[in-house]
């Protein structure tokens, strides 16, 4: 983090990123002095509610983050920056998005949990547009335009005031990674798989080190001592009130129950009750600390992938093995009427083996069960997810794959991610072109 007395001195020439968090309340001037390097600038954490009418003046600035921040519109000088790609507005009061503010090679707009009740025709005239995020808002509909946005590949719409998903989202050839959890839309999770959980009280439980802490909540862990019987090293995930990226950490705790038992997931062993100040968490499986991520999160140069390490290899039987782990959890997660939603390398763990866990379920969708043209559909624009993932196994495999089972897996992944929706196989046929390998 940067200091406003160090960009006053001039001692931040030549900077290509700033990160300035100090109580703003105006744009300081001094940071035009940059503009000759200044590609990424972070004022998240002020207390900000306008911006210069002359921001152009950045002309390399490509990133923009200014959340948590007093800003109840977005700002229309955004869309006179012609090198701004990425914008983050998350935790504002934001409640008007005018077109102006949308710059033309607009490719990541970040504005969770504000008061947006409509967006603009010209979202959907920004050909570049790859990742939305509006979990938090008061939207009623999406604008039509944004059928247009042919590389759109994720959008978080989670906890709005949707009563129907439009038919042109669930035609949208590259969307890959969909959360819509907390709308009226949604189909309500199952009852009987919630109120069935055990409850697990919070003085059973003893905390130990934390193991992480992500968007929705903080995993320790811990001891659960039951009368009677051994006491048992756990994790707790104790969840976070606030509205996330993706959505409600609620409905996050919601799916892991209602996903039930698989063996490629983390166990659910139940739901804490009687915390002393009412949080909400579960009690889940000690994972071997032998697991690790697959990947990175995605950067902000890679908007949509993930980052893996360069020396990160697999035999074909480790790769193969990780596929099938992932393909048959999530043909289990559509049976039960839940879509993932975070289908991604960074959200599974593995060992060296290629044994593997699903884990982070803050994106995830309840959907119905029945068989229609709208569960279809959603279920195949997970399996894109899965043929991305594939690919991404397949570009690492270093031995043991022959030309003729390269070809088969090659065809599969194509198949995953071809632009016709209902035209890709579902996970059922995945599973069992995998296992015939």
């Amino acid at each position: 983090m940067h200091t406003l007395a160090q960009l006053r001195a001039g001692e931040l020439s030549g900077i290509t990123r700033l990160d300035l968090a100090e109580g703003l309340t105006e744009f300081p001037a001094q940071i035009f002095d940059l503009a000759d390097t200044l590609e990424v600038l972070n004022l998240s954490g002020n207390a900000l509610s306008s911006l210069p009418d002359d921001l152009h003046r950045l002309t390399r600035l490509r990133v923009l983050f200014c959340s948590d921040n007093d800003f109840t519109e977005l700002p229309a000088c955004l869309g006179q920056c012609q090198a701004l790609t990425m914008i983050g507005f998350k935790a504002n009061r934001i409640s008007e998005v005018p077109g102006a503010a949308l710059p033309p090679l607009l490719r990541w707009l970040i504005l969770t949990d504000n008061r947006i009740e409509n967006l603009p025709t010209e979202l959907g005239e920004r050909p570049y547009l790859q990742k939305l995020m509006l979990a938090g808002n008061r939207l009623q509909s999406l604008p039509p335009s944004l059928s247009h946005c042919h590389r759109l590949e994720l959008i978080r719409i989670a906890a709005n005031r949707l009563s129907e998903l439009p038919q042109w989202l669930l035609t949208l050839p590259s969307l890959t990674w969909l959360a819509y959890a907390g709308n009226p839309l949604e189909t309500e999770a199952d009852a009987a798989a919630l109120e069935g959980t055990a409850h697990i009280d919070w003085s059973a439980l003893r905390l130990e080190q934390r193991l992480g802490e992500g968007a929705s909540g903080v995993i320790s862990r811990a001891t659960w001592q039951r009368n009677g019987q051994p006491d048992t090293p756990v994790a707790v995930k104790l969840y976070k009130g606030e509205m996330t990226s993706d959505g409600s950490p609620l409905h996050e705790m919601n799916a892991c129950i209602t996903a039930g038992l698989h063996p490629n997931l983390i166990r659910v062993e139940g739901r804490i009750g009687d915390h002393p100040e009412g949080q909400q968490g579960l009690v889940m499986q000690l994972i071997d600390p032998s697991y690790r991520n697959l990947a990175a999160l995605p950067s902000l140069a890679s908007c949509s992938r993930d980052v893996y390490a360069d020396d990160c290899r697999f035999s074909a039987e480790v790769a193969l093995r990780i596929a099938r782990g992932i393909a048959s959890v999530a043909e289990h997660l559509h049976q039960q009427g839940i879509t993932h939603g975070d289908l991604y390398g960074h959200n599974i763990l593995l060992n060296d083996q290629g044994d593997c866990l699903l884990g982070d379920f803050g994106a995830a969708s309840f959907h119905a069960t029945t068989d229609n043209l709208e569960t279809q559909a959603l279920q195949r624009i997970e399996v894109r997810a899965f043929g991305i993932l594939l690919g991404e196994l397949l570009e690492r495999i270093d031995s043991g794959l022959s030309d003729e089972r390269r070809k088969v897996l090659e065809d599969l992944q194509r198949r995953c991610c071809q632009p016709q929706v209902l035209a890709r196989p579902g996970f059922s046929e995945v599973v069992r072109e995998l296992r015939s390998l």
